[in-house]
């Protein structure tokens, strides 16, 4: 069975790495061979260990629109089954999660984009509740692949985990991750082909991207969202040493939300592979943001994130 590749909206991508060899698909799943959609797996049908351990993590599947819900209850069994170890578990998590980061950030409608990330970033919050040990798993699973949605879904998760270490809570972490995740929501004003360059940016365009958190506020502001998410998404390049952009705030004057975002947003691009660098381990990310960059930021917050990252690295070695 094949469709044309112009019914694709008809379709939604998953990530192989989140189905399991065990457990039989209850959905359809289809892969794109020469632009047309293949019939690949029936409901009921298993995807064999061997033929997963033959693809890439990311590799995509699609499914039908019309089965979103046997996907989605799909992954919520995986998640609540006591047999699957936490490690395995953030794996699907984050794997089902960047899909739909993908999605939240093509969505043209913002109203459904923000929708969509409650539940998102709820089921970061859910399952750091029921796995502690797990937020170590999702954190090692970093792609360190610079996209928006992958830089924002991570940024998304180092800061939950550094908002749950300070004491956020459950409602407070919502806000957080939600204010992370639309972080650079602002990068839809600013032309692709400044945002995709590849290499470093001139001052002109240089220029034109340091306005997205001015293009993000507005965003966010039309569409009535907490002064916590928009003081994330506006103050998250300011400097504790009052040099940041764009309004040159210093360190009181930033909202607490927004430090923690500003903290996780660099340390995730100190670790992300650009064209045109080659990205830091964290170890080095870390003590070159604790020396180099240290007065830039909100001390304890800084101290807090070197102690949650030791912490995690330990708990997934």
């Amino acid at each position: 069975m094949e469709t044309k590749a112009t019914e694709a909206p008809r379709y939604f991508k998953i990530r192989v790495s989140t189905i399991l060899p065990s457990r039989p698909t209850t959905f359809d799943v289809f892969i794109m061979i020469n632009g047309r959609f293949i019939h690949y797996l029936r409901p009921g049908e298993l995807l064999k260990a061997e033929k997963i351990s033959s693809l890439d993590r990311a590799d995509i599947f699609f499914v039908p629109e019309a089965q979103r819900a046997n996907y989605k209850r799909y992954v919520f069994e995986r998640m609540n089954e006591d047999s699957i170890d936490a490690k395995l578990k953030a794996q699907i998590l984050r794997e089902s999660s960047l899909t739909l980061a993908e999605e939240i950030f093509e969505q043209p409608e913002v109203d459904q984009a923000l929708h969509d990330s409650k539940e998102l970033i709820g089921n970061f919050i859910d399952f750091m509740e029921n796995h502690p040990e797990g937020m170590a798993h999702l954190i090692s699973l970093s792609s360190h692949d610079f996209y928006t949605y992958n830089h924002s879904l991570d940024v998304g998760i180092y800061s939950l985990g550094l908002g749950n270490a300070v004491g956020y809570n459950k409602e407070d972490l919502l806000e957080l991750g939600r204010g992370a995740l639309f972080h650079d929501i602002g990068k839809r004003n600013v032309a692709v082909d400044i945002i995709c360059k590849n290499g470093p940016l001139n001052d002109a365009e240089w220029a034109q991207m340091q306005k997205h958190p001015q293009y993000g506020l507005r965003i966010l502001t039309d569409h009535n969202c907490s002064e916590a998410m928009k003081a994330c998404c506006f103050e998250h390049h300011e400097s504790f040493l009052g040099n940041g952009y764009p309004q040159q705030l210093t360190g009181p004057e930033i909202h607490p939300m927004a430090r923690i975002v500003a903290i996780c947003d660099t340390y995730d691009a100190l670790t992300t592979k650009r064209s045109y660098n080659e990205p830091m381990n964290p170890t080095m990310a870390l003590e070159f943001m604790s020396t180099k960059l240290a007065n830039r930021y909100d001390a304890d917050l800084l101290k807090a994130m070197n102690s949650v990252l030791f912490r995690m690295k330990q708990k997934a070695s």
